[in-house]
């Protein structure tokens, strides 16, 4: 993918940022949750297991009426519980085996971020630099510069800073994970 200014506008790629609309630039890594999603996991797994032991009662219960009726109940309920519980320990592996990436962030003042990473963290800094430079510079350009692309679910990684405010007056503190 290609990084660029031109004509006061940040490309990254096909998706344009005024430099104007330019909040904050920054570099940071990307680490992934892996602690949230081994909760997840285990909050997924106690659901699973609880909801089929409760329907193997049921299905107990039923058996007393009909037994070929509990038997499909009980091959239908294992299934979906061993499919459930299979997805579930693919989806927490996949979040255990996700490599943390060294990160360039680019915040607008509205909602959107751009992020793009490279195996060389001087780049990334120096790209850093390079933008805000053209922030305060309007005759600055920039030439198309190599980034990688990180396709990351913001559920399995931690984003930038956490912030966490409590009452309504003389906030001051942020705390990272």
């Amino acid at each position: 993918m290609e990084l660029r200014i031109s004509r006061r506008i940040l490309w990254v790629g096909g998706a344009a940022y005024p430099l104007e609309n330019i909040a904050r630039v920054y570099t940071f890594t990307l680490h992934p949750r892996r602690k949230d999603a081994t909760v997840r996991f285990l909050k997924n797994l106690g659901l699973i297991l609880s909801g089929a032991f409760a329907l193997t009662i049921l299905a107990g219960l039923t058996s007393l009426a009909n037994r070929e009726a509990a038997s499909s109940i009980l091959s239908f309920v294992w299934l979906g519980a061993g499919a459930a519980l299979v997805w579930s320990l693919v989806e927490w592996i996949a979040v255990l085996t996700s490599p943390s990436h060294y990160v360039l962030a680019v915040e607008t003042s509205g909602p959107s971020i751009a992020v793009v990473t490279s195996k060389d963290h001087g780049v990334l800094h120096q790209l850093v630099g390079q933008i805000t430079h053209a922030i305060d510079n309007p005759a600055v350009e920039l030439q198309g510069v190599r980034v990688d692309t990180v396709n990351i679910s913001p559920r399995n990684y931690y984003f930038g800073d956490n912030v966490n405010m409590y009452g309504g007056s003389n906030n001051v503190g942020m705390g990272t994970r």
